[in-house]
């Protein structure tokens, strides 16, 4: 019984005394059935005082009216008024507001929210059983607010604890997007995030990589300029100086800053600040006229009337500043014009101080005599010095309009449009509310909330689903992780020739890709006017750039950004200014004297249309031409004695080999490609061991004959023709089967070499196995080394058949060309590889046509008459005779000491051949006698008498 009467109490206090109780005195409030609170920064700060608490503490005074924020309030109070007279949206539903100045501090904010929260409380002790009061004021169902992104994170925090859903105009710090601690926080205006990207992108636009930034110490300008440095690290741009400021710093600490930047080397200026935090900074620099510097405006000072004033502009002129999109308000302007003082105080008591700043007047009633009073006693009020105690009466009937002030700036509506939409987002989840229909609502068992009870974490349920578009035609969301997008427009600040003030123009855009992308960025350049009234980029990097053909070089102990120019290495190259790195050239390509380009390389292999390889061509065709005309000859003459002397058909084989030694050079000639670098080896190892061979069966079968000291049919039998073509594909085959395993497990395979020369692509064959290579000519060695011991050991016997002595020379020839072939061939490079054997094939095979038929071919064509039989058998005759007198003559040494006397041996021959330049001396036959060791020549007689032993 006791608590119901205290309640009774409390309830009948807060009924006799409804609001004034709570919060600050100075507000705009109108009543209705659905009430919704506003913060807006009617003015720029407060008052310093040092509390010293020797006596109570007294309230900070608000100071310096912002005309801006009271538009912003004005374009709150525009939207319910709008929304209350719609037909549409929210029928018999009144809308009413209670709206607060933060003053742009967090003092001020949190009181006024205090309010918001107290009135709540009252509400939910649901006391109306105990006592009916009339003229209660209904919760505060939503906040529409803050400004500042440091009092709307205070505010915040304050109000997610009851539920209470809070839109923001202008804070756009990253740091309010986490769902998690700002659990009540939604928003019309982007994330700092997309700005940061934004400004990023318009420094590396205009190729600055040396800047300075400059932020306001609080939540807004901390995350902001964050964000920015990571940008910029990305970007390899660097930050000379990163300093924070604040409206309430002292004077040295500004003139420390100012020195700063004066002293600093970079010429653009990132400034992430409120413009009550850099118009200190900006005075001082003012004051020393510290120009040639480009400031780069974040969208709370873009397009500020604190910072954009004459006296300001020459240091300020050619700044680019980030503002929001503009969006339409139908019918705003006609609002703005119509304020009175009148009738406007009952529900605005912030008109009052408007019209008095706006005409530098005062109202003549109490509280503006109380104001004058306080103005005479020596205290300043808005930044106002003594003489504002000498305004005149205002009449109330001023024409608002005659004045120039930001308040009727409404060509470019940004925050006030934030604020319209913010307030619509509002009646459009209370309209759904309104419409919800049973079963299908969002609360428990999809149950609706009643509109006329209606509480503030309803809304706030409704308001994160919430989807609806605004008169831009943009979506609007605040269902979990939604950001919007980050459209900014750039203007550039002009100096109007008319009266000195400041002309902001549009010179560009930039439009997020998605909540954080990097968008797409357009600047008009022919637009901009730049400090000094420039019109060329202003240069601010910490080194000068480097031409084409270098790149930046670390200079250590300094930033990425400042560079010394180094030139490419060889192979690199840079075809644009300032270039980080060098980039490499392709594979085929390499790069000019000054390294601003590449050029193809060029390709290098033995080519038909080169002097050299043409030459060896020539060559090459002259061998087998030279070669078939030999065939051909010994085709024509093959029935003549010398040619069937010379196995006739062993010499056919030699020949067809030696041209295939002949046309496989030319397989070395030309572009490699991986058929010929498989085909030219195998055709030259294969076709000089066939020629080889023809040529050591042929030696070897007349050594063998000759040697035998009685031929017998066993002799004909196996050294017939058939046996002598067996032995000759035998030795073949060996070399073929090398071939074989060769092209099967490492075939060879033509490739580009590119470490040759640095400006040239050797095309070569690369062999796949060096062993196979080798064992292909060590083979092919191995049986010209038989074939010169054959020849060496039958160079006595007659020349009519085998011209051991020029197979002897042949094959010294031959290993004089080989052996010097592998020195040459692993100490040559490039396109001379291939040349090195083609002359070693060329050598050899010239060599050998030369050695084996050229004595031939000029007697078949120039001495016919030594190509006969009797020339032949009369060799022949001469061999015998010498083979025999040997032999006797080393039988005859032994038989000597067991008799005394010794047969005679005499031979003869049935016929003398005619020899070169005549016939042979008339006489006997040879004949030689063996006694003991003696030995004497029978006289030579007349062939015609002939002798026979």
């Amino acid at each position: 019984m006791e608590v119901c009467v205290w309640r009774c109490v409390l309830v009948c206090v807060w009924c006799v005394f409804p609001v004034g109780g709570y919060g600050p005195k100075q507000r705009a409030q109108r009543s209705g059935d659905i009430m919704l609170g506003g913060l807006f920064p009617i003015h720029l700060g407060v008052e310093s005082h040092d509390q010293d608490l020797a006596a109570r503490p007294e309230a900070t005074e608000c100071v310096r009216f912002n005309f801006r924020g009271f538009r912003w309030l004005q374009a709150m109070v525009f939207a319910v008024d709008q929304i209350n007279n719609s037909t549409d949206l929210l029928p018999n539903v009144t809308l009413g507001y209670r709206i607060h100045d933060t003053c742009n501090t967090v003092s001020k904010a949190l009181e006024a929210t205090l309010s918001f929260v107290a009135q709540n409380k009252i509400d939910s002790l649901s006391l109306d059983e105990f006592c009916n009061c009339s003229g209660k004021v209904p919760s505060t169902i939503a906040v529409v607010g803050a400004t500042g992104s440091s009092v709307s994170t205070s505010v915040a925090n304050l109000l997610g604890l009851f539920y209470i859903p809070q839109i923001s105009y202008g804070s756009s710090s990253r740091l309010l997007s986490n769902r998690q601690q700002f659990q009540s926080f939604m928003r019309t205006i982007p994330s700092d995030e997309q700005q940061a990207v934004a400004m990023a992108a318009v420094i590396d636009h205009f190729g600055w990589n040396w800047v300075i930034a400059v932020a306001s110490d609080d939540d807004y300008g901390r995350p902001a300029v964050e964000k920015f440095e990571n940008e910029m690290l990305e970007r390899d741009i660097c930050i000379d100086l990163n300093e924070l400021i604040s409206q309430y710093a002292t004077e040295a600490e500004v003139q420390a800053l100012a020195d700063r930047i004066q002293n600093s080397s970079a010429r653009v200026i990132a400034a992430f600040a409120t413009a009550p935090d850099l118009e200190p900074l900006v005075r001082e620099l003012a004051r020393r006229n510290l120009t040639g510097r480009v400031w780069l405006a974040s969208e709370a000072w873009a397009t500020s009337s604190l910072i954009a004033r004459p006296d300001y502009l020459d240091v300020m002129v050619g700044t680019l500043g980030f503002a929001l999109r503009a969006g339409p308000i139908p019918g705003f302007r006609d609002f703005l014009r119509q304020i009175r003082p009148g009738p406007s105080l009952v529900h605005n008591e912030f008109v009052r101080e408007f019209w008095e700043e706006t005409f530098n007047c005062y109202l003549d009633d109490q509280d503006g005599a109380t104001r004058r009073e306080r103005k005479q006693e020596g205290s300043e009020v808005d930044g106002e010095d003594e003489g504002a105690s000498l305004r005149p009466r205002c009449s109330g009937d001023e024409d608002v309009s005659s004045v120039e002030t930001p308040y009727l700036d409404y060509t470019h509506l940004r925050i006030s449009y934030n604020v319209y939409v913010a307030v619509y987002a509002i009646a459009h989840a209370l309209q759904e509310i309104l419409t919800c229909k049973p079963g299908k609502g969002l609360f428990a068992n999809n149950s609706c909330a009643d509109i006329r009870r209606v509480e503030a974490w309803q809304v706030l349920k409704q308001l994160r689903h919430l989807r609806f578009h605004d008169s831009l035609g943009e979506l609007v969301s605040f269902n979990e992780g939604a950001e919007l997008h980050g459209n900014y427009t750039i203007m550039n600040w002009h100096r109007s020739p008319s009266d000195n003030s400041v002309e902001f123009r549009e010179v560009g855009f930039h439009v997020s890709a998605n909540g954080r992308g990097e968008g797409k960025l357009h600047i008009d350049r022919t637009k901009i006017i730049w400090t000094g009234q420039m019109t060329e980029v202003p240069f601010s990097n910490c080194s000068d750039d480097c031409d084409p053909g270098t790149r930046k070089g670390i200079i250590d102990g300094m930033p990425t950004c400042c560079f010394e120019c180094t030139e490419c290495s060889d192979g690199e190259y840079s075809d644009h200014k300032d270039a980080s790195i060098c980039t490499k050239c392709p594979s085929d390509s390499w790069s000019h004297g000054n390294h601003t380009s590449c050029f193809r390389k060029e390709i290098h292999f033995l080519s038909w249309e080169e002097p050299f390889g043409v030459t060896l061509a020539i060559l090459a065709s002259l061998g087998v031409m030279a070669t078939a005309f030999v065939l051909a000859l010994f085709i024509k003459f093959r029935d003549t004695p010398i040619v069937k002397a010379a196995n006739r058909e062993l010499s056919y084989l030699l020949l067809i080999s030696l041209i295939c030694c002949f046309l496989s050079s030319l397989i070395f000639i030309g572009k490699p490609k991986d058929w010929t670098c498989r085909l030219r080896q195998p055709a030259f190892g294969v076709s000089f061991v066939l020629c080889i061979s023809c040529i050591l069966v042929k030696t070897n079968r007349v050594l063998l004959v000759f040697e035998a000291k009685i031929p017998t049919s066993v002799h004909r039998k196996w050294w017939g023709l058939n046996l002598q073509f067996l032995l000759v594909f035998l030795f073949t085959f060996v070399q073929v089967a090398i071939c074989v395993v060769w092209l099967y497990n490492a075939p060879p395979a033509s490739y580009e070499n590119h470490e040759l020369d640095d400006e040239v692509i050797v095309v070569t064959c690369h062999e796949g196995s060096a062993m196979a290579l080798g064992l292909l000519i060590g083979y092919t060695c191995l049986l010209a080394a038989a074939c010169f011991l054959f020849a060496f050991k039958s160079r006595k016997l007659p020349e009519n058949f085998t011209e051991a002595k020029c197979i002897t020379f042949s094959m010294l020839i031959f290993f004089i060309v080989w052996g010097s072939f592998v020195p040459a061939y692993v100490s040559t490079h490039g396109k001379y590889v291939s040349a090195v054997e083609v002359i070693a094939i060329l050598a050899s095979s010239f060599s050998m046509l030369a050695c084996l038929f050229f004595n031939k071919v000029y007697i078949l064509l120039f001495k016919p008459s030594r190509n006969t039989v009797e020339e032949v058998r009369c060799s022949t005759a001469a061999h015998a005779f010498k083979a025999a007198a040997r032999a006797t003559l080393r039988h005859g040494s032994n038989a000597s000491r067991k008799r005394s006397s010794s047969p005679s041996l005499s031979s003869s021959s049935s016929s003398k051949p005619e020899l070169e330049g005549g016939s042979l001396d008339r006489g006997r036959v040879p004949r030689v006698s063996f006694e003991g060791v003696s030995m004497s020549t029978i006289d030579r007689k007349s062939p015609k008498e002939g002798s026979k032993p």
